[in-house]
C-alpha cells in the first residue's frame, strides 16, 4: 500500500465535483470555467448516465476495462466492471479514516498504472444512457487527471430522440513535456507529470437493417465516437478512454492488442514500444470512420435514380407512360438532398480532425522536450502513420466529391420536379379549358335552338287558351267539329310566330353586337393616336432619318388604320 501525495487525495476525494477537483497542474482552464463544465454535467446528467432510484443501476451498469503489461507482471488483465465497487477495486485505491484527524481520510494505492490501460464507456446505442453512473464517471475522469474538454465529446451521448450535436467535432490537445514544481509527478502510480494528452471524436455511418418491400426504407445510422488518449513521455504509459454506442471498437482494440494481433501493437515494454502502440490505435480509429462509406452513399444513389428517374427519362405527352408527381415527390427529394449533405459534413469535419491530428504528432516531432528516443527510433513510424491517414484522408476526399455531386443532381431534379408539377397543373388547365370550350359550344346551340323555339312555344302557348277559338263547337245540324283542320288557325299561327322568330333572333344579335368592341370605335381610337405619331415622325426627320410607321392600337390587338390620307406636312 503506498500513500498518495495530499492534492492527489483531495483531488480524488472530490470526485463527484468533476472537473472543479482536478489539479491545478492537469489544466489550464479558470475555475470559472470548470465551474460552467460542472453545471452542464449537472444538467446532462440523468440523460447521459444511469441514476440511482430510477434505473436499474445493478443490472446495467458495465464498463469494460483492459489492462496490459500490468504491475504486476501480467500481460493482460481484463474485467467487465458491474457495480462501482468492483470500479474502485480495480483501480487499486483504498480511502481509510486519518488517525491523526479522524474527520479528515486517506487515499492510498495497492498497485501502479498499467503500461497500456483501455476504459470503453458505452451504451446500447449513440442515442441512450452510458452504462455507468455519474459518480463513476467522473471517479475515472478524476483518477486519471483527464481535462475537461472531453466533457464536450461525451454530452454528444445519452439519451435523445434524435441525434444531437452530430454536427459537434474537434482536436483538442495539452502538452506538458517538461518536468516543473509547479506540476509535481505521481510516483506512487508510476506518474511522471511529463505526457500529452488528446480527446477528438470520429464519425462513422453503420448499415442496421435492410427491408425487402422498399429500399428507401434500409435503416443506416452516422454513428460518433469520441476519443481519449494519454502518454506518459517518460514512463511510456498509455491511457485509452473511448465512449461509443455499441461495443464494436472496443473489440477491434481487442483483436489489435490480443493473440492474433501484431506484435509491434501490443508491446509496451519499453517507450518507443508504447509510443508504437498508440500510433497503431489512432490508425484503427481513423480506418473505423472511414469504413462503409461508399456503400452508404451508393444507397443514397439509388434512392435518388429511384424517386426520381422518370423526371429525366419520363416522356410526357399523349401516349406516353409517365408519372403523376405531387407535392410530396419533392418533400421527399428534399429529406434526400438534407441526408447527403449532412454526410458531407461529417466527411469534412472527419477530414479536419485527421488533419489535425497529424499536425499534432508532427510537432511533436520537433518538440524540444520531447524524448530523444522517440524522435530517432520512431520516426520511420510516425512518417508510415503520416502515409496511412493520407490515404484515409484521401478517401474522404472522393466521397466528399462524390456526395457533392449526388447534392447538385438532387437540387437538379428537384427543379426538374417543380417544373413538372407546374406542367401538370397547365395540362389540367388545357384539360378544364378544352371541356369549358366545348360546353361553350353545347351551350349556344341550346340557346340557338332556345330562341327558334321560344316564340313558337309562346304563340302554341297563347293560342291554345280560350282567347282565340277557331273550332266551331256546333255545326249547322247540331254536329261539333273539334276535329277539323283550321288553316286559318295555321295563317294565323305563321303570321304571329315568324316575325315574332326574327324580332327575337334580332334583339339577340343587336344585344351581342353591343356588348363587343365595334369597329367604329376602333378607327376612332385609331384616328386619335395620329397627332402623336406625327411628332414622333417630326422628331425622326430632323435626325435626317426615315422610317416607315405602322402605327398599331396596341401590342396585344393590333387593328389596321382607317384607309385615309394622312394629311400632309406643310
Amino acid at each position: 500500500m503506498m500513500a498518495t501525495s495530499d492534492d492527489f487525495s483531495t483531488s480524488y476525494l472530490h470526485f463527484i465535483n468533476y472537473p472543479e477537483n482536478l489539479l491545478q497542474s492537469s489544466t489550464n482552464l479558470y475555475r470559472s470555467t470548470l465551474s460552467a463544465y460542472k453545471q452542464r454535467l449537472d444538467s446532462a446528467e440523468s440523460d447521459l448516465c444511469l441514476v440511482d432510484g430510477e434505473d436499474d443501476v445493478a443490472g446495467v451498469f458495465e464498463v469494460p476495462i483492459r489492462d496490459l503489461e500490468t504491475s504486476t507482471g501480467k500481460a493482460l488483465d481484463k474485467l467487465n466492471v458491474h457495480s462501482p465497487e468492483e470500479l474502485t477495486e480495480w483501480l487499486g485505491v483504498v480511502t481509510t479514516p486519518d488517525p491523526e484527524n479522524p474527520d479528515q481520510c486517506l487515499v492510498t494505492t495497492r498497485k501502479k498504472d498499467p503500461k497500456c490501460r483501455f476504459i470503453y464507456l458505452y451504451a446500447q446505442h449513440s442515442r441512450d444512457q452510458l452504462k455507468v453512473t455519474r459518480s463513476s464517471l467522473t471517479q475515472i475522469l478524476t483518477f486519471h487527471q483527464v481535462m475537461p474538454i472531453f466533457l464536450d465529446f461525451l454530452m454528444a451521448f445519452g439519451s435523445q430522440s434524435d441525434p444531437k450535436d452530430l454536427r459537434f467535432s474537434g482536436f483538442r490537445q495539452q502538452s506538458v513535456m517538461k518536468p516543473s514544481p509547479h506540476r509535481p509527478p505521481t510516483p506512487e502510480l508510476g506518474r511522471s507529470g511529463c505526457h500529452f494528452q488528446m480527446c477528438y471524436n470520429l464519425k462513422g455511418v453503420r448499415f442496421a437493417k435492410k427491408f425487402d418491400d422498399r429500399m428507401k426504407h434500409d435503416q443506416w445510422y452516422i454513428e460518433p465516437a469520441a476519443f481519449y488518449h494519454q502518454f506518459d513521455a517518460v514512463s511510456g504509459n498509455t491511457l485509452w478512454i473511448v465512449t461509443k454506442g455499441g461495443i464494436d471498437i472496443q473489440q477491434r482494440y481487442k483483436d489489435l492488442t490480443g493473440s492474433s494481433g501484431r506484435p509491434e501493437d501490443k508491446t509496451f515494454k519499453k517507450l518507443e514500444d508504447g509510443f508504437r502502440s498508440s500510433l497503431s490505435a489512432h490508425l484503427m480509429f481513423c480506418h473505423w470512420s472511414s469504413e462503409d462509406w461508399r456503400w452508404y452513399f451508393r444507397w443514397l444513389e439509388e434512392i435518388i435514380d429511384d424517386e426520381s428517374a422518370m423526371a429525366v427519362y419520363g416522356m410526357r405527352g399523349p401516349g406516353y407512360a409517365h408519372k403523376q408527381y405531387r407535392p410530396r415527390d419533392f418533400q421527399d427529394l428534399h429529406f434526400w438532398q438534407d441526408k447527403t449533405s449532412e454526410a458531407v459534413m461529417v466527411l469534412e469535419t472527419n477530414v479536419e480532425v485527421i488533419r489535425s491530428l497529424q499536425k499534432f504528432y508532427a510537432s511533436l516531432k520537433t518538440h524540444e522536450d520531447l524524448p530523444i528516443t522517440l524522435k530517432t527510433d520512431c520516426e520511420s513510424d510516425i512518417s508510415s502513420f503520416f502515409s496511412s491517414l493520407d490515404g484515409i484522408v484521401d478517401d474522404f476526399n472522393m466521397h466528399i466529391s462524390r456526395a457533392r455531386l449526388l447534392v447538385k443532381i438532387i437540387t437538379d431534379r428537384k427543379e426538374l420536379v417543380i417544373q413538372h408539377l407546374q406542367g401538370q397543373i397547365a395540362e389540367r388547365g388545357e384539360e378544364l379549358n378544352r371541356r369549358l370550350e366545348r360546353e361553350a359550344v353545347l351551350m349556344r346551340i341550346v340557346t340557338i335552338l332556345t330562341l327558334i323555339y321560344l316564340p313558337a312555344t309562346f304563340v302554341s302557348t297563347f293560342f291554345s287558351t280560350d282567347v282565340v277559338t277557331f273550332q266551331n263547337q256546333d255545326g249547322p245540324n247540331g254536329s261539333t267539329n273539334s276535329a277539323s283542320f283550321s288553316s286559318l288557325a295555321l295563317a294565323r299561327w305563321f303570321q304571329v310566330t315568324l316575325p315574332l322568330t326574327a324580332l327575337t333572333l334580332f334583339v339577340a344579335w343587336t344585344t351581342y353586337n353591343l356588348s363587343s368592341p365595334t369597329a367604329s370605335n376602333t378607327a376612332d381610337n385609331d384616328a386619335s393616336q395620329w397627332p402623336k405619331i406625327r411628332q414622333l415622325k417630326d422628331r425622326v426627320k430632323d435626325k435626317g432619318r426615315v422610317v416607315n410607321f405602322r402605327p398599331w392600337k396596341s401590342s396585344e390587338t393590333r387593328h389596321r388604320l382607317p384607309l385615309h390620307k394622312e394629311p400632309e406636312d406643310p
